[in-house]
């Protein structure tokens, strides 16, 4: 009977970057979204965010108090503090303003009744970067509705959570039924007041005043449309194999949560149209479109050459072959590559050992100790988490400096080790699913495919010639798939990766081409995190610099920022003057 409440609390990185996105859309053609599949969930009406943005112009009529007022109107919060994205504030006849899209701050001024001065100001060093003419502020949450329209949706609600209600009573369920009216009437009385409330999403068709069932408004509502309603831009989806059997799932996962927050009285049945589109839908909303995929689906075939019908090819039936389809134009095959590398070769070898043979892990290890002596890497791939895990402490035992990765390791956790393990920090990486798409590791010369055999998701056609192409970066690749018979789906991918070989090396020999590894700098995110954490302790330290003077003094006065910082548990803000206190320390010592 508990429900841990999920709010739509984003975070502020990834809202400003939402922010950023669909204000460009709105305002310029010449704009590229790189979206996940978020894009097909609710976003609130682009008409209405469009609608209400604040213009402010210098020599503008427009008051304090009207300023103020129509900031609140459009979401914005009122602070004392630091600013913050989606905050302003007040000192005098300046208010200070932080879009939601934008890493700046713009100061307005006010004579009187008028704008007298509007200046962009850099958020952290406080230098004035532009003095502007006129400035546009959107709204700070996507959910906007107009006042004359608010009234109507809280009398739709109230009428809605009315219905509801009776019918839990009817049923015998009083406790659902008071659950619902004491969270619905404090949503609606935090609509009346601020005009907003968490969750409000989940009463979106009220507030859009869509019909049930209708199709809610998404990202691509915000791209450009032709007069007559369809599409005008391009999508492109990537790694089509997965995206696309996502996309058609999100909506059956949505539906099935929602209908158990709707039956324990938790949210009204009209949260069922804060949902995602359903695939059909999202087929009807993005017009021209490209998949991109190694290992293309049916249903990426069948789009692309209506009318043909593709042969299902080994075990995994969904899996086929572009090279079918020769004749359809829509169909593009690439095979050869700018750097003349080839599909790397295959080999299996028994997984259980007999006579002189130890079996998989032991041929393995020699394998991956020849590889590791010529400065290559290696990656082992499992069946499980766990035996992921206890493979890397069964190499480390054996003098390999090994570590795995798994969907339990933070993302930013994983870049980590993804950049260590291309500079070398450790030499064999063992993993589950991970190792698939879209991974550049030019270093790997060799991956080992343990159970091979074993039939299923991780050892479908699909998912061997995606693991394979992992190895396909070094001109020394090579892939052993460890296994006691052939399966379908291991015959499959050892054709087509035979086939693509041979016409790789035809190719190179026709045209003179000598295969060479690719050589990619090795970029870390959290490299760029740090350099930016750290021109921040700069800039700050410039400033504090110049006011006091006395390095000894100015270390004193950090030091006292920092332990003040963590008695109030602002652990960000004791970062970054730790950062300062190092750079004083560095550049001027501590005397």
């Amino acid at each position: 009977d508990t429900y841990i409440e999920k709010e739509a609390q984003i975070n502020e990185e990834i809202d400003r970057l939402r922010h950023e996105a669909t204000q460009s859309l709105l305002t310029r053609r010449d704009v590229i979204v790189v979206a996940s599949v978020s894009c097909i969930y609710g976003l609130g009406s682009p008409v209405e965010y469009e609608k209400v943005n604040l213009k402010i112009e210098r020599d503008a009529t427009l008051s304090r108090r009207d300023l103020l007022r129509r900031l609140v109107g459009i979401y914005f919060e009122r602070t004392p503090a630091d600013l913050k994205p989606g905050y302003f504030r007040v000192t005098g006849n300046t208010v200070e303003i932080m879009p939601v899209n934008e890493r700046v701050v713009y100061r307005v001024e006010l004579s009187g009744d008028t704008v007298a001065s509007i200046m962009s100001i850099d958020p952290v060093s406080r230098e004035v970067l532009e003095e502007k003419r006129s400035i546009f502020i959107f709204p700070a949450k996507h959910f906007v509705t107009p006042e004359d329209e608010r009234g109507r949706a809280i009398r739709d609600i109230q009428a809605e959570l009315e219905g509801r209600v009776e019918e839990l009573k009817r049923s015998g369920r009083n406790l659902e039924a008071e659950r619902l009216t004491r969270r619905t009437r404090y949503d609606l009385a935090m609509i009346r007041e601020v005009g907003y409330c968490n969750g409000i999403e989940n009463y979106s068709r009220h507030f859009s005043g869509r019909k049930e069932g209708d199709a809610p408004d998404t990202l691509l509502s915000y791209f450009p449309h032709t007069k007559d309603g369809r599409p005008d831009f391009l999508t492109v989806i990537d790694e089509s194999h997965v995206t696309v059997s996502q996309i058609a799932g999100m909506y059956a996962g949505d539906r099935s949560r929602k209908e158990t927050l709707i039956e324990h009285g938790f949210r009204l049945p009209s949260a069922k149209d804060n949902r995602p589109l359903t695939f059909d839908e999202f087929d009807e909303r993005i017009g021209l479109r490209i998949y991109t995929s190694a290992t293309p689906g049916e249903y990426e075939i069948r789009k692309s050459c209506p009318g043909q019908n593709p042969p299902a090819t080994g075990a995994d039936s969904r899996q086929v072959r572009p090279a079918e389809f020769s004749e359809c134009d829509a169909v593009v095959e690439q095979i050869v590559r700018p750097t003349g590398l080839i599909d790397p070769k295959l080999e299996v070898r028994p997984v259980t050992g007999a006579g002189t043979y130890r079996g998989q892990i032991a041929d393995f290890i020699t394998e991956a100790e020849i590889r590791i002596k010529e400065g290559g890497r290696v990656i082992a791939t499992t069946l499980t988490k766990r035996m992921a895990e206890d493979l890397s402490q069964f190499l480390v035992e054996k003098g390999i400096k090994t570590q795995y990765l798994h969907s339990d390791i933070k993302t930013i956790e994983r870049i980590e080790i993804l950049s260590s393990f291309r500079r070398g920090e450790f030499d064999c990486l063992v993993g589950v699913n991970l190792l698939r798409e879209g991974l550049d590791l030019p270093e790997v010369t060799l991956i080992g495919i343990l159970d091979a055999d074993k039939e299923g998701f991780l050892r479908s056609g699909t998912s061997l010639i995606q693991t394979i192409g992992r190895a396909a970066r070094n001109v020394n690749g090579r892939v052993i798939l460890y296994a006691d018979r052939v399966t379908g789906s291991m015959k499959y991918a050892m054709d087509e990766t035979e086939r693509r070989r041979t016409l790789q090396i035809e190719h190179n020999k026709k045209h003179g081409i000598t295969p060479r590894t690719i050589e990619k700098k090795i970029y870390d995110i959290t490299e760029s995190l740090d350099r930016e954490r750290r021109k921040t302790a700069e800039d700050i330290l410039n400033r504090d610099r110049a006011r006091v003077g006395s390095t000894q003094a100015l270390l004193a006065e950090k030091e006292q920022q920092m332990e003040q910082a963590v008695r109030e548990l602002d652990f960000e803000t004791a970062a970054i003057v730790r950062d300062e206190i190092q750079l004083i320390k560095e550049r001027y010592g501590s005397g």
